[in-house]
């Protein structure tokens, strides 16, 4: 019996470091196969929507969804261009004069001319490094790098889109081929697990869509209201941003703070006290009452689960780490029987 025990624990954790090595080996693989899923998963649920409203061919609704998308990214390009071409020449502007007179004002002071030896003069400082042309070491090859992998970046979306086209165009197709992969006797039921998964990542894309167009709203009109320019682009940025809990709407912040302290400093504290307030209504009033109709997450399994997938897959696995979860979490809940009342704590 203990040697049956032993050797049951031994096939087990033998297993889960495979499919752990696995996982480290493939995540690349893994990442863009995930994407290119809940990418077809919200084209399907919208177009699907689309179709039993309007009685039009799935193909059809498809095709206008996708071209609904295209136009408004393109109508943002257009409308965001020049002008964030002129904000940014503005903010670099900006930015000299304000770096030149914090420079000024911390080399009148002993402190202050101890911690400006600290920081390279590349960076504003007085510590001498680099090549003697005001570049650090290494720079060329992290700017090298940082080529490839936006290069490398805009070959993996285009993989991601249009693997998520040819899922969204044939659902049934491609998710047959993956069940007869599953031995028959296990067939029905990793058919009702895929199902559960795909109605997880549509739920969660759906109240996640509607927590980023509020965010978006909320932003755009209070960044005009405090006079910042490209208040609706900017609101835009913060609701697409939002799309990474907890994170995102800290990086969605950054560019719209940033541009208004170049305006003035009292429109960069109006604009933090702005992006405070709506992450406090999202956080407490209209997360809550969405999650009760999608899926509810435990922020603290959200953050968890974020530092775990971005640990392993990097920056995809972090903006990936939620709906991932949610995916899994309805997975085990329907897999696993549920705990009864004396088994709880």
């Amino acid at each position: 019996m203990a040697q049956d025990r032993l050797y049951d624990l031994a096939r087990l954790a033998l297993a889960a470091t495979g499919i752990i090595l696995a996982i480290w080996l493939l995540k690349d693989v893994l990442t863009v196969v995930f994407a290119a899923s809940l990418l077809a998963v919200i084209l399907h649920g919208v177009a699907r929507l689309l179709h039993r409203l309007t009685r039009l061919p799935y193909w059809l609704s498809l095709a206008l969804v996708v071209l609904a998308i295209l136009a408004t990214l393109i109508g943002l390009g257009r409308m965001a261009g020049p002008g964030l071409g002129e904000q940014a020449d503005k903010l670099r502007q900006a930015l000299g004069t304000q770096a030149h007179g914090l420079h000024d004002r911390l080399s009148q002071s002993r402190w202050g001319r101890i911690a400006l030896e600290q920081v390279p003069s590349s960076f504003g400082g007085d510590k001498q490094g680099g090549d003697g042309a005001g570049v650090p070491s290494g720079l060329a090859g992290s700017v090298a790098g940082f080529l490839g992998s936006v290069f490398g970046l805009f070959g993996t979306l285009v993989v991601v889109v249009i693997a998520g086209l040819y899922l969204a165009g044939a659902p049934g197709t491609y998710a047959n081929g993956a069940l007869r992969l599953v031995p028959v006797a296990h067939r029905r039921r990793a058919k009702g697990l895929l199902e559960t998964a795909g109605h997880a990542l549509w739920m969660w894309s759906a109240g996640q869509a509607l927590d980023m167009l509020v965010v978006g709203i909320l932003s755009g009109v209070g960044l005009w209201f405090i006079g910042v320019p490209l208040a609706a682009v900017l609101g835009v940025v913060a609701g697409l941003l939002n799309f990474v809990p907890y994170i995102g709407a800290i990086m969605g912040a950054v560019p719209a703070v940033i541009i208004a302290f170049s305006v003035t400093p009292a429109a960069g504290i109006e604009t933090i006290v702005l992006y405070v307030a709506i992450q406090a209504f999202e956080g407490n009033v209209m997360a809550p009452l969405i999650q009760r109709r999608a899926v509810d997450l435990p922020p603290g399994l959200t953050i968890l689960s974020q530092t775990a997938f971005g640990a392993i897959l990097g920056i995809p696995g972090l903006i990936f780490a939620t709906p991932l979860t949610a995916a899994l979490l309805a997975v085990l809940a329907k897999a696993t029987p549920e705990l009864g009342p004396d088994e709880r704590l």
